[in-house]
């Protein structure tokens, strides 16, 4: 049940998880959800193996063939609802429909592959959605700084860049906390510019 306001509101927002094929956003979406996630995951078949990059996930099976949806409630009268993006770009037509009313987004980065996350990071970018980079540590590979990371993606100097485990529920959470933090500061900096106008 969600929690409440003390007018008996709930404040909701909608957070977009985003990302390369194979990167976790799946994962992410159902470790943090507390509620059952609905997942729209199909096997993977012959005939998507040439059409779908497997390089460096080829023991990935199922792919999000529309979206995942998730729920979280991150303090009392705040609720986050996740949806995750589907990763392939034959899928992209329903980014522009999932990022409605958006207040920002996670895009999930895995360092095997980092240019898979070039499309999301350009996406957010030219349509001004905020969001932080999340580096999803993945068993046997190499670790990058933020700053490496950010250089790399040629990210602007404010968007944040934070590492973690998209298996863990406490490192999802906080990712989620970062993206909302900073949605807000660049919220009121939009704010105020307005203003000044």
């Amino acid at each position: 049940m969600d929690s409440a306001l003390s007018d008996g509101s709930v404040l909701a927002l909608k957070i977009l998880v985003a990302g390369g094929f194979g990167v976790g956003k799946t994962t992410l979406v159902g470790s943090v959800s507390e509620i059952r996630p609905l997942r729209t995951e199909e096997q993977l078949t012959t005939a998507g193996r040439g059409v779908d990059d497997l390089g460096g996930v080829e023991q990935k099976t199922t792919t999000t063939v529309a979206m995942d949806f998730g729920r979280i409630t991150i303090r009392e009268g705040l609720s986050v609802y996740l949806f995750g993006t589907p990763g392939q770009d034959r899928f992209w037509f329903l980014w522009d429909e999932l990022a409605q009313g958006a207040l920002g987004a996670v895009v999930l980065a895995d360092t095997r592959r980092l240019t898979d996350c070039f499309p999301a990071v350009d996406f957010f970018e030219h349509r001004g959605i905020p969001f932080v980079v999340a580096v999803n540590r993945f068993a046997g590979t190499r670790d990058f700084g933020p700053k490496e990371v950010a250089r790399a993606l040629d990210l602007d100097a404010d968007t944040p860049v934070v590492a973690c485990d998209a298996r863990r529920r406490a490192s999802g959470k906080q990712v989620l906390v970062d993206l909302v933090e900073h949605a807000g500061r660049v919220h009121a900096a939009r704010l105020l510019a307005d203003t000044r106008r």
